[in-house]
């Protein structure tokens, strides 16, 4: 039979291969995560390139768009400063006519139907004294 000390002994050298096995099986493990690590960091580094090369471009694409919208609306801004001028000018050169010829007119009905009014006022001053 085993002693008290050599049982010890034994347990602690069973537990200790347990412990060392069980870091075995760890170290394994961490190895295989390690590796699919990598892996997948490579992976992801290979994608990475030609995308940020995708965004790179498309963003240059966009910056030339917008250059291209600053440029029209400059043009419109002053496209809408040139027709505001021309219909300012337009009004300023039909209004005033227009106004001359409305004023002539109202003058020409106000005296034709002061005339009309005249008549009628005669026509029976006449009657009256007739």
């Amino acid at each position: 039979m085993l002693t008290g000390g050599e049982l010890a002994a034994l347990i602690a050298v069973v537990v200790w291969a347990v412990v060392a096995a069980f870091l075995c099986v760890v170290l394994f493990k961490l190895t295989r995560l390690l590796a699919e690590a990598t892996k997948a960091v490579s992976e992801f580094r290979e994608r990475t390139g030609p995308l940020l090369d995708d965004v790179t471009a498309t963003v240059e694409r966009a910056n030339g768009s917008l250059d291209r919208v600053e440029e029209i609306t400059a043009n419109l801004a002053s496209t809408s400063e040139d027709v505001s001028t021309v219909t300012a000018l337009t009004r300023s050169a039909v209004t005033g006519p227009l106004v001359k010829v409305a004023s002539l007119s109202y003058g020409v009905r106000r005296v034709l139907g002061r005339r009309r009014e005249l008549a009628l006022i005669r026509t029976r001053r006449r009657r009256e004294r007739a």
